[in-house]
């Protein structure tokens, strides 16, 4: 069987994972000897078929999940996995993929792969021989809906504007929006505590206006502003003082790529001709992140935003396989730019 997740919203697909995982060693292998979790980006064809046929001595069945193929930049590899999922997959294996793509402007070596695992397939008896969901970036709406059952399935509550006030704060970030809900119901629990009252953490809008940190995309806007300026002295200042209010570097790093990411889609739009409001609705994202995006666009060049956000992206990969560390890598573009 094959499952595909894909999407940008990768907190959502990342919790479906999860979900399959510990449903399989549930079901199947408690032990989890028959689960393999195997990297995409340097995926070999002697590692997938040496997972694939490996032999638990609890389960005959197998679970191989692949994370992040479409990074490989081998065009072998992608042939010969569409030769084994056409032709070698075994009954008794089932082979995930996660990505965190949507699949747009793939070269076509890869879009054959994509397009293929896309399709849903049913047997004959109508028994599912492949499962695919894709994870888009959710609306405001959304977001909010999503943080009520999230807080709910926490095992708190949270008011309608509470959410709404998180969602206007935060986006469609869920994982600082996961994060958050765990630290506002902890402090609501400790509350009830001190106060002798056991009852369900109830969450506020006055809380997450006073504890959410809504205030870190105005540093992010304030370091990217910077950069645009070619203020390289702000720029190293502004990204230190976030690293010494104790910001996990790679977090920080993320949510630069994150904004970037951002400002280069803003910008690409801008020159097709989209206004404010066609923009909002084609990337999902709130009203007033947008228009700072704007404004932020109009500092660069869209050829400067690509090789600044490529950039980015190498420094990611390094960061994630301990070459290098966040302070030195970014310090060091920070000065180039």
């Amino acid at each position: 069987m094959i499952i595909f997740l894909y999407g940008e919203d990768t907190f959502r697909s990342r919790q479906k994972l999860n979900e399959l995982k510990e449903k399989f060693k549930k079901d199947v292998d408690p032990s989890g000897d028959s689960l393999s979790v195997l990297s995409g980006e340097k995926l070999t064809l002697d590692e997938l078929n040496k997972a694939s046929s490996s032999v638990s001595l609890f389960s005959k069945r197998r679970m191989i999940v692949i994370d992040n193929l479409f990074e490989n930049k081998s065009q072998a590899i992608f042939d010969a996995v569409f030769d084994y999922l056409k032709n070698k997959l075994s009954a008794d294996n089932i082979l995930v993929f996660r990505e965190e793509i949507s699949g747009a402007k793939l070269p076509k070596y890869k879009s054959k792969l994509f397009n293929f695992l896309k399709k849903p397939v049913l047997k004959k008896d109508a028994e599912a021989k492949s499962f695919v969901q894709e994870f888009k970036l959710l609306s405001n709406t959304e977001v909010t809906n999503w943080t009520k059952k999230e807080v709910e399935k926490r095992g708190g509550h949270i008011t309608l504007q509470a959410a709404a006030t998180m969602s206007s704060l935060l986006s469609s970030d869920l994982w600082q929006i996961s994060s958050e809900v765990d630290k506002l119901i902890s402090y609501k629990l400790g509350q009830g505590k001190l106060a002798g009252n056991m009852q369900v953490a109830q969450i506020e809008a006055g809380d997450v206006r006073e504890f959410v940190r809504g205030n870190f995309d105005e540093n992010i806007f304030a370091l990217t502003d910077a950069i645009g300026a070619n203020n390289k002295a702000l720029s190293l200042r502004l990204f230190e003082q976030q690293l010494e209010a104790g910001l996990n570097g790679v977090y920080l790093l993320s949510m630069i790529v994150r904004q970037f990411k951002l400002i280069l889609a803003i910008k690409a739009a801008l020159e097709q001709g989209l206004d404010q409001r066609r923009i909002t609705n084609s990337l999902k994202m709130h009203p007033f992140v947008v228009q700072k995006g704007i404004a932020q666009a109009r500092n660069f060049s869209l050829d400067a935003l690509k090789k600044t956000f490529s950039s980015l992206v190498e420094i990611d990969k390094k960061i994630k396989t301990g070459k290098s560390d966040v302070k030195t890598e970014i310090g060091l573009l920070l000065v180039k730019i």
